[in-house]
Formats: structure tokens, C-alpha cells, sequence
């Protein structure tokens, strides 16, 4: 059964970890400290379930009052496809909107763009940056 959460206890927080590490770490080949090094005590996250099994997560980020950044969104290969990223962004959305965001950026790798797109975000090619496999660009997204 999938389920998206609202990180609020540590054990949740750990399921975040481990998708970030199996994802980006261990299937991109980041380094543990560059997937982690921009992380605070205070950031937010979603993180989608299978049932027991944490399997996709994203991390949320105020620009200012009225402006979010969904960042990190990482999906476990195996689930890829399934929905359980999507899960995850439409509820980052949600709680987002709760606190009065009204546009929403997502920094892209060009290869999940298509992802967003569905997800109702479209692409600023004048902003581009990375290469190779994270070449990336800048999606937004205005909330109703």
C-alpha cells in the first residue's frame, strides 16, 4: 500500500536517508557527503511508503513566503514508474500550499524532465546547468 508522509519522527527521517543513500549514492555514484552536505536539522521532507518499505522521498524548501523549492527527489530503481514519486511531489505540493506557496520550482536532471512535465511543471531552458548525466533544468510551477 502506498502512502506519502510528512517527515515529523526520526525513524521517518532514517527512511529518508536510506532512499537518498540506495538512490543517489549507491545508483549515481554520489558521494555520501555531497548528497548530504546541504541538509539542516529543520528541513522538511516527504516520504513515500510500500507498506513498511520507505521507497521515495523529496525535501522542501521556502524560497519566501509565497515561493518553494522541491529538492533531492529520489525514487528507489525498482519503483520507479509506479507512481510512488509522484505521490511524493503531489503531497510536497499540498503541504506547501497549506503554508500559502503559490509557485513551486523543481531543479530537473534533463533524462526526468518528461516526469515533471506530467506533474504539470514546465520547463526554463534559459536555465540550465550540470552536465553529463546531471545536466539540469529549471521547472516551475504556479499552485491553484
Amino acid at each position: 500500500m502506498m502512502k506519502a508522509v510528512r517527515v515529523t519522527e526520526e525513524w521517518q527521517r532514517a527512511g529518508v536517508h536510506y532512499v537518498r543513500t540506495q538512490a543517489m549514492c549507491l545508483g549515481f555514484k554520489i558521494p555520501l557527503e555531497g548528497e548530504f552536505s546541504d541538509d539542516t536539522p529543520e528541513d522538511e521532507y516527504i516520504l513515500v511508503m510500500d507498506g513498511i518499505y520507505p521507497v521515495s522521498t523529496c525535501r522542501l524548501h521556502y524560497l519566501d513566503e509565497h515561493t518553494g523549492k522541491i529538492e533531492r527527489v529520489a525514487t528507489l530503481e525498482s519503483y520507479r514508474g509506479k507512481h510512488y514519486g509522484q505521490a511524493g511531489i503531489i503531497e510536497a505540493e499540498n503541504w506547501m500550499r497549506e503554508k500559502g506557496v503559490t509557485k513551486i520550482y523543481i531543479n530537473s536532471r534533463k533524462a526526468a524532465l518528461g516526469f515533471y512535465e506530467k506533474l504539470g511543471y514546465a520547463a526554463d531552458f534559459s536555465q540550465v546547468s550540470g552536465s553529463g548525466e546531471f545536466e539540469c533544468v529549471m521547472t516551475e510551477k504556479e499552485l491553484a
